[in-house]
C-alpha cells in the first residue's frame, strides 16, 4: 500500500503500525518523530497535485481535520480516500482500527488493544466542572459533541458549554468567567497556552495546563493520555 494521510493523529497510527507504507503525510505530521515522507502542505489546504503525484492507493482524512472541496478533488482524479468521523472514544477505536485494516494492516495493532484497556480502567480524577479554551482572540471553547470533550468527561470533567448549539462556540471573556467554572482546562493545542499565556484571564481558577496531544489525538497516544491527562487535572486542583 502507498498511503497518503491529511491528519496527524492518523498519520502516526499508520506509521507506528505499517512502517514503510506512509509515502505522504501533512505539514503538520509531527509524529512519530523524524518521520521521512514527502509533505503535502497543511490539514486545511493540501497541495493536491502534490498528493496525486505521490500515486497513493489510499488517501487518509478526517470529517472535521479536511474540507470536502479538496477530497472531492482526489476522488474525481481516481483517487481513494477513507474519511473518518471520530467524535467520542468508541468511535476513535472503531475507525482506527477501520483505517488501519484499510491500510493493510493484518491483525489490530498491541498498541490499540492497550489503549482500549487504560481507557477501560480510568479513574476518574473530578468531579469538576470546567470550560476548555482552544483558542482565544477570539476565545473559542469546546462545544457539543467533541472528541476531547467525550475523554474529559470519561476523566469526571463536566463541560459547561457540552449542550451549547456549537460544536466550538466563540464567546466573550466574560461570559467564560460567568459561568462559574472551578476549573479551567487549558491546551497547548490547537492554541499554544502555557503559564504565562491563558491562566491569567482566570483569576482565581484553577488552570490545568494539558498536552494538547493527549487531548485530541486518536492514535497510539491514546495509551497514555488517561493516566497523563488525569495527572494534570489533579495536579491543578492541589
Amino acid at each position: 500500500m502507498r498511503v497518503v494521510s491529511l491528519v496527524p493523529s492518523l498519520t502516526e497510527a499508520v506509521a507506528v503500525t505499517l512502517p514503510g507504507a506512509l509515502v505522504g503525510a501533512t505539514d503538520w505530521c509531527a509524529r512519530p518523530a523524524g518521520l521521512d515522507v514527502a509533505r503535502v502542505g497543511g490539514t486545511k489546504n493540501p497541495d493536491v497535485p502534490a498528493v496525486l503525484a505521490l500515486r497513493p492507493d489510499l488517501v487518509l482524512a478526517n470529517e472535521e481535520e479536511n474540507r470536502a472541496p479538496d477530497l472531492d478533488a482526489l476522488r474525481a482524479a481516481g483517487t481513494d480516500v477513507l474519511v473518518t468521523e471520530i467524535r467520542t472514544l468508541d468511535q476513535a477505536f472503531d475507525e482506527l482500527a477501520r483505517t488501519l485494516a484499510a491500510c493493510g494492516a493484518p491483525r489490530r495493532p498491541r498498541w490499540l488493544d492497550e489503549a482500549e484497556a487504560a481507557w477501560a480502567a480510568v479513574v476518574p480524577a473530578g468531579p469538576y466542572t470546567a470550560v476548555v479554551p482552544v483558542w482565544r482572540r477570539p476565545w473559542m471553547v469546546l462545544g457539543r459533541d467533541t472528541f476531547a470533550g467525550d475523554l474529559l468527561a470519561r476523566l469526571g470533567v463536566r463541560n459547561l458549554y457540552a449542550d451549547h448549539p456549537e460544536r466550538y462556540p466563540r464567546l466573550p471573556l466574560d461570559e467564560l468567567r460567568a459561568a462559574g467554572p472551578d476549573l479551567v482546562v487549558l491546551p497547548d493545542e490547537p492554541y499554544r497556552f502555557t503559564r504565562d499565556d491563558g491562566p491569567e484571564a482566570f483569576p482565581g481558577t484553577p488552570a490545568a495546563l494539558v498536552d494538547g496531544r493527549l487531548l485530541t489525538w486518536y492514535g497510539p497516544s491514546l495509551t497514555e493520555a488517561p493516566r497523563g491527562l488525569a495527572r494534570a487535572l489533579r495536579a491543578a486542583r492541589r
